[in-house]
């Protein structure tokens, strides 16, 4: 009952902004747009976006300090996407971590802390997409100051867990002060809060820390560049600014509330981003459509493959999953 309760807010949203779309869009219109789409634009689109994975898997080994093998991390990474989209919660990100610290010397907790990182910065260059790609788009209210509250909390929070992570011996011998009197308690959080910290020492690295951004750069733009391609698939006229606002909006779209692999949120922000700059609603409909299927055919494919190497189903990692979030809580 309670995991039904936690499912419901994101259910409605994603319903909700289905029904939403459908209201207004001409489905047969939509049908046509994809049928006459240029798939020669649209195959160059989906290749780059299998270029993506392995970039990703570049930003998080170096977020990781390259420790375990470049492989582990890139099938352990493409697991979490798979799971992501088809499992509640968010749970792809716990299950890359979990996934990555069996075939690694890695400990769970000292791993979460860089996926941490990495989506903090992900939310960080989807604002700045926004408010770099906003001077050239109208009729977008608001757009602008969303953007740059997500910058300042995205920066605050660097900040915070940067201090922290300079910080972290007085924060462990505080915490061991507070809970002498449960020994248990300072067993197990001592531990977790150890690794924890060795998670976050990336962050006080300079050097690695610009490289982990390098990475991050390079990844986002192969990720305009394949929007790019897909939007001009249905709009031979749309520049890069499309795929920048494209990009940016359906980055925030993933952060709202919704049913798995952001089903819903996903194709209503970039419906509408789409829509703002060409003003058809149902080409934009079949180009967050086209988008979708390439982000469910990429991650299923590497997502499977990367399940397969390390002899793990779908429900198997699942089970582990609620299974080591029980004994957190528990502890």
């Amino acid at each position: 009952m309670k995991e039904w309760k936690r499912w419901l807010p994101g259910a409605v949203i994603s319903i909700g902004l289905i029904i939403a779309i459908l209201s207004v869009v001409d489905l047969r219109a939509m049908v046509a747009a994809i049928r006459n789409a240029n798939y020669v634009r649209l195959s160059i689109g989906l290749a780059i976006g299998f270029v993506w994975m392995a970039i990703r898997g570049m930003v998080w080994w170096t977020l990781l300090r390259n420790r375990g093998a470049f492989k582990d991390v890139f099938w352990s990474l493409s697991a979490g996407y798979l799971l992501n989209n088809v499992l509640p919660f968010r749970l792809g990100e716990l299950g890359r971590a979990f996934l990555l610290s069996r075939k690694s010397d890695m400990k769970f907790m000292e791993i979460l802390p860089t996926v941490v990182i990495e989506r903090v910065v992900d939310l960080g260059f989807s604002a700045a997409l926004l408010l770099a790609a906003l001077p050239f788009v109208v009729d977008v209210e608001g757009a602008d100051r969303a953007a740059y509250i997500v910058g300042a909390v995205v920066v605050v929070g660097l900040l915070a867990m940067y201090v922290l992570a300079r910080t972290h011996q007085w924060a462990l011998d505080l915490f061991h002060k507070i809970s002498a009197r449960w020994p248990l308690l300072q067993r197990v959080g001592g531990s977790f809060l150890e690794s924890f910290f060795a998670g976050l020492g990336v962050l006080t690295d300079g050097w690695l820390f610009l490289r982990f951004l390098f990475w991050m750069t390079v990844n986002w733009g192969t990720a305009i560049v394949s929007y790019y391609f897909i939007i001009t698939s249905f709009f031979p006229e749309a520049t890069v600014v499309w795929a920048m606002f494209g990009l940016g909006m359906a980055a925030f779209g993933g952060a709202i509330p919704s049913l798995p692999g952001a089903v819903g949120t996903f194709e209503g922000v970039y419906t509408y981003a789409m829509t703002v700059l060409s003003g058809d609603e149902s080409t934009s409909f079949a180009v967050a459509l086209t988008t979708r299927f390439y982000n469910y055919l990429n991650s299923m494919v590497l997502g499977a493959i990367g399940l397969s190497i390390q002899g793990q189903t779908l429900s198997g990692v699942y089970q582990q999953l609620m299974n080591l979030r029980n004994r957190q809580s528990n502890d």
